[in-house]
């Protein structure tokens, strides 16, 4: 299943394209400009070698941003009950030379409108890279828990809070 067509402008005047699909409606090409992308970022960029596409992706909804028909940027939203009780947002990334356009405001903004629409009143956690945790805060996260190590890199669990749906 895929759903298409919404589009958001960034503070920048800025055009991303939204395509929310399942795993198995991508299409092949689909599914290897989302591989490459998740790699390059979080294995080749942040020099850090581990096993980007798990079983996570069979139980997820995947977004991705398009500008100018090209993938700009990409995250995924985790069904309740599969990392944690609640649904999740994760694999956040922006590839490269598209950084700057604030795509990954639109983009977290786009993937919290379509968590709280499809599990209302449900939590939402991430699990975020300790850098990111002021950017995650001005969406509505609030840190939970302590600072832990996860495949070489700072994280903290955040959630935001059902009520923010409102």
């Amino acid at each position: 299943m895929s759903l298409s067509g919404d589009e958001a402008q960034n503070g920048n005047d800025t055009k991303l394209e939204f395509r929310w699909s399942r795993l198995e409606s991508l299409t092949a090409l689909e599914v290897h400009e989302i591989i490459k992308a998740r790699e390059s970022v979080f294995v080749v960029e942040q020099g850090c070698p581990y096993q980007e596409a798990d079983d996570m992706d069979l139980h997820a909804w995947h977004l991705s941003a398009f500008f100018n028909g090209e993938l700009a940027a990409y995250a995924r939203v985790v069904d309740p009950g599969i990392k944690y009780g609640q649904p999740s947002i994760g694999r956040v990334m922006t590839v490269k030379k598209f950084r700057g356009l604030k795509a990954g405001r639109a983009l977290m903004e786009e993937a919290i409108r379509f968590t709280d629409r499809n599990f209302p009143a449900r939590e939402i956690t991430i699990a975020a890279q300790v850098y990111l945790r002021e950017f995650y805060e001005s969406l509505g996260f609030r840190a939970c828990g302590h600072p832990y190590e996860e495949d070489g890199i700072p994280h903290v669990d955040m959630v935001r809070s059902a009520h923010h749906a409102a």
